[in-house]
């Protein structure tokens, strides 16, 4: 299985539009989105392509084709435009025999793991930071970072997961 996995779009139109072609583009069966679609949060400057409502109809027209969780910056007011689910704290995906712990990265992270058995994989985003680094018992964080907001001088992108290993992939 082939899935492009991205976090922290906050409203960015650009971004979104990096993300969604990228997806298209590589044939990946599902785009995992780690939260915080929509809204730019207070501590982050508003994205330069700012346009949440384009966001919105972009997001929705491939609904059938995302896997969502929720992050610190969506709210139940995101879920009422958005048509596909995006509420749910975590996801558990396993694919090609590895098995991912999905989720935003506010609630579980390295520092508040979530319970993991050896060899798993905790995927999350929130830092917008791009990481891949093994811990715990044969265990992997991956970070995809951030397309509208990278921070620590990291680059704009994402990960794609395929064939049991995660690749970034820069904007």
């Amino acid at each position: 299985m082939k899935l492009l996995i991205a976090s922290d779009i906050h409203g960015d139109i650009a971004a979104a539009r990096a993300v969604v072609d990228e997806y298209r583009r590589s044939g990946a069966d599902r785009l995992v989105l780690l939260g915080d679609l929509l809204y730019h949060g207070p501590r982050n400057d508003l994205p330069k392509d700012y346009a949440p409502k384009e966001v919105i109809a972009l997001l929705n027209s491939v609904k059938d084709e995302l896997l969502c969780v929720r992050g610190n910056c969506d709210t139940e007011v995101d879920q009422m435009v958005l048509e596909f689910p995006i509420l749910a704290d975590y996801a558990l995906i396993e694919a090609d025999g590895v098995r991912m712990f999905v989720t935003h990265g506010h609630k579980f992270n390295l520092d508040n793991l979530p319970p993991l058995k050896m060899g798993e994989v905790l995927v999350h985003g929130h830092t917008h930071v791009r990481a891949m680094v093994e811990f715990g018992n044969e265990n992997l964080y991956v970070n995809p970072g951030s397309p509208s907001i990278p921070k620590e001088n990291t680059h704009r992108g994402c990960v794609m997961f395929e064939n049991g290993k995660f690749t970034f992939i820069d904007f």
